[in-house]
């Protein structure tokens, strides 16, 4: 896994300071590969209950605060609730990705 332990730090409290502790979240993607360079930050979210919040109002609190910590990044969020069709996106995230 190509993250830091603060980077990893950083993105698990940022994304559980907005959606709550029994968030589950998982790397997927070129991050995954240590083989690999650069990439973006691939990251599926799973909450419990929908959120009164609009999902593109989320992703922008969770990227802003990633940023402010981190510096501007390349962030692609997936956000589902648990209630929420499982789509094959969501599926190749699970199998190919690390739970964070």
């Amino acid at each position: 896994m190509r993250l830091t332990p603060y980077q990893k730090i950083v993105i698990i409290q940022a994304i559980k300071r907005c959606l709550g502790q029994n968030t589950r979240i998982w790397l997927f993607g070129s991050r995954v590969d240590d083989k690999k360079r650069g990439g973006d930050i691939d990251l599926l979210i799973e909450i419990e209950t929908p959120c009164y919040k609009k999902s593109w109002q989320i992703k922008a609190i969770i990227r802003l605060d990633i940023e402010k910590q981190l510096g501007e990044q390349k962030i692609d969020l997936l956000l589902r609730t648990r209630a929420d069709p499982i789509l094959p996106i969501h599926l190749i995230a699970k199998e190919t990705g690390v739970e964070l």
